[in-house]
């Protein structure tokens, strides 16, 4: 048998991560390379000119903003596992950053080298999630969190780049205080900057409109630019970026073992690493779904990670999948991650080029490509479809938004998270669990309604899997139902969606199994999966519960309608046609209560067996015991002992039983139990010695015994008597 390349990797798990590059190379196609270079080069186009304006966001020199794109796309593109996606800074993550940075540095180098150990400790942690295959993780994390943050970021960013948009004295303080003086000192704005903010805004919508193909960043830049230079706005107060750097991204000099600083990360870190890899993920399934790719989210988390370490340690901060970005570079045509290598490339060498240019390029211009974007991650769409579905999910979206705007962004993001893992516990928690009915076609079971219940017995349906957390909901259902439904004595579990049981599941199936024996009922099971009944069996329920308790889905109902029910309560206490096999019953109006359960004192009763019966039937000497069938015509009709007088359990409700005082006489029905309802009226009415068939006519039939079938439907006239013996 052949190896896959997990087993045949020497360096094992870590190591086939590890080498992606080499496999990138090895299975590259040349065909590729013209469409990942136009590609690459209409992306970089793109990227500069964003990667500048993030780093406002994040309150950081441009260059970070810059120094990120180049190593963030180039290491996450060798070691990632999406064709489409970039790897750079993003809006959100850089207002993340510039929240945890906020209370920990007081100078602006104390907030640059902060910012790259934010990025080294968000790269390890998700390093660390990809080597130990945690990829599934984000799976848990609801999209409503990814919207309510980018929607509550949306905002902000839109509100903090207000300032230097128009040109207004930078507000401190939160979110409600900066709006107020904001809007205090409009008269302070400084019409050329605003103009030129404006009029970015103005070039990028109108450049989207034209075409989607447009550069509509690198337009309002370039335009910007050419005013400032063309007019000289620089000395008359329009801010700009300054100089770009002209060469590679340096080595930082980082405190990598200040565990004081560390410590004051930590919360900041974990929060941009989860929803870093959260959005990452997102963007990679939604292209792959596009493509056909099939993902390895391990392979992603490993590219993520090791391209936070490489951005951290070369002078940027953290970066994660850009929807914008990636989707430019799969509408240019990219094949393979080397556009985005071949745009970390450009990028670079325009950097280089152009470094002069960023002594005219204004804030303002960047502010407003900002605004821009700020608008387009408020997506009201999706928004309105979150509101109009799951509660939950509702809930989940509008907590992390208001903590989004109103909280330190690290705990916005925690706490979205949290809301949505405690979403997940309670959904797993309280599996779907109700009885069921057929319905009116006896097709299929669904949920019962209030009324047309069977009075006997329950059908219960459970949907999800049975383990400590779900068994308490399970548990109140059940008890429920049996507080409303007292006189219910019987349960068949539907298990078809249970595919996992654990040790509280088999108690609290045992605490059900008691709650109906005690009520003289039982509890049957059908569709019982393999690796459930398996732990049934080792834990000693089946046995407890016994074998005939597993049934077979088709036959079920019937089984226990005609073996284990009781007619009379279908008869005569009933209304109700709840099963297929209810249909073709009399129903009657019995005119006294029928109890559940007979007792009569020791020695009234006299069980005779059908073999028994059969032989005082057939002696030759002495008077032949009179044979009472107490159930109705049409069961009568289908089979009854030959001897046997037809009277129906409703005719021992007169004064007037016609039965022998003397007991010469013995009661027959389907099992036992109307025979024993007939016996408690008798003995009310001083018959003191009366006989009934053990067992009924099932059991008559399982001894194999004569039957008579009456074609005339004349009661004890016009009988066929076949021959059903077993010792004929």
């Amino acid at each position: 048998m052949q190896a896959s390349p997990k087993q045949a990797n020497p360096l094992g798990i870590a190591g086939l991560y590890l080498t992606q590059p080499a496999r990138l190379l090895h299975t590259y196609s040349w065909s590729n390379l013209r469409p990942d270079l136009l590609a690459g080069l209409t992306l970089a186009v793109v990227l500069l000119p964003q990667a500048i304006a993030f780093a406002l966001i994040a309150d950081l020199p441009p260059r970070m903003g810059l120094y990120t794109a180049v190593v963030g796309a180039f290491v996450g593109a060798l070691w990632g596992a999406s064709h489409q996606m970039l790897t750079g800074p993003t809006n959100t993550l850089s207002l993340l950053v510039f929240a945890t940075l906020s209370d920990v540095a007081r100078t602006d180098a104390e907030f640059i080298v902060g910012a790259g150990m934010v990025a080294v400790m968000v790269g390890l942690f998700q390093l660390v999630m990809g080597l130990a295959r945690l990829g599934i993780v984000v799976n848990y994390v609801s999209h409503s969190v990814v919207v309510g943050f980018s929607t509550g970021a949306g905002l902000l960013i839109g509100i903090n780049q207000l300032a230097p948009l128009l040109g207004l004295p930078a507000p401190a303080g939160g979110l409600l205080s900066r709006l107020v003086q904001m809007a205090g000192s409009l008269d302070q704005m400084h019409l050329p900057t605003a103009l030129i903010g404006v009029g970015a805004i103005v070039v990028v919508v109108v450049a989207r409109r034209i075409s989607a193909r447009l550069p509509e960043a690198l337009l309002a830049v370039a335009l910007g630019t050419a005013a400032v230079f063309a007019l000289d706005l620089g000395a008359d107060g329009v801010r700009t970026i300054g100089n770009l750097p002209s060469n590679l991204p340096p080595l930082a000099p980082l405190p990598l073992f200040d565990i004081d600083l560390i410590a004051r990360l930590s919360t900041g870190a974990l929060a941009i690493g989860a929803i870093g890899l959260v959005q990452t993920s997102a963007i990679s399934r939604s292209f792959a779904s596009r493509t056909g790719q099939r993902l390895d989210s391990n392979q992603e988390f490993v590219g993520q990670g090791l391209a936070n370490i490489a951005v951290g340690l070369f002078s940027g901060y953290p970066a994660a999948g850009s929807f914008s970005l990636s989707a430019v570079n799969f509408g240019a045509g990219a094949r393979s991650p080397f556009a985005a290598i071949f745009a970390a490339i450009i990028v670079l060498v325009a950097m280089i080029l152009l470094a002069p240019l960023g002594a005219h390029v204004p804030t303002a211009a960047l502010s407003g490509i900002l605004m821009v974007v700020a608008y387009r991650l408020l997506d009201f769409r999706e928004i309105r479809r979150i509101l109009g579905g799951n509660r939950s999910d509702s809930v989940i979206m509008a907590a992390t938004l208001l903590g989004t705007l109103f909280l330190k962004l690290e705990f916005a993001v925690l706490l979205g998270i949290l809301l949505s893992f405690a979403a997940y516990i309670r959904h797993t928690s309280l599996p779907r669990v109700y009885f069921v009915l057929p319905d009116e076609q006896f097709r299929h079971f669904v949920p019962a309604g209030d009324e047309g219940p069977c009075p006997q017995m329950g059908v219960l349906e459970i949907h999800g899997d049975l383990y400590f957390g779900a068994v308490h909901h399970v548990e109140e259902i059940v008890q429920d139902h049996v507080d409303a439904h007292p006189d219910e004595r019987y349960l068949l579990i539907r298990m078809h969606s249970v595919n996992q049981i654990d040790f509280s599941g088999i108690h609290t199936l045992e605490n059900i199994l008691r709650l109906y024996r005690e009520r003289g009922g039982d509890v049957y099971f059908v569709r019982v999966h393999e690796p459930v009944r398996e732990v049934m069996d080792v834990t000693g329920f089946s046995e407890a519960l016994g074998a005939s308790q597993f049934l077979d889905d088709d036959s079920a109902i019937s089984h226990l309608f005609y073996r284990v029910l009781d007619p009379a309560v279908c008869i005569y206490e009933c209304p109700f046609r709840a099963f297929r096999e209810c249909q073709n019953l009399p129903k009657h109006e019995f005119p006294q209560e029928l109890p559940t359960e007979v007792a009569l004192p020791a020695g009234v009763l006299e069980l005779i067996t059908p073999r028994a019966l059969y032989g005082a039937l057939r002696r030759e000497d002495g008077p032949l015991p009179l044979v009472i069938d107490v159930r109705e015509p049409s069961e009568y009709r289908r089979g009854h002992i030959p001897q046997a007088t037809l009277r129906p359990l409703v005719d021992f409700a007169g004064e007037d039983a016609d039965v022998p005082a003397d007991g010469s006489f013995v009661l027959v029905c389907r099992t036992g139990r109307r025979s024993r309802r007939a016996a408690a009226m008798l003995h009310e009415r001083g018959h003191t010695r009366i006989g009934i068939l053990d067992g009924g006519m099932l059991a008559w039939e399982s001894a194999g015994l004569l039957e008579a079938v009456d074609l005339f439907g004349h009661g004890t006239q016009g009988d066929y008597y076949g021959a059903q013996r077993a010792d004929a």
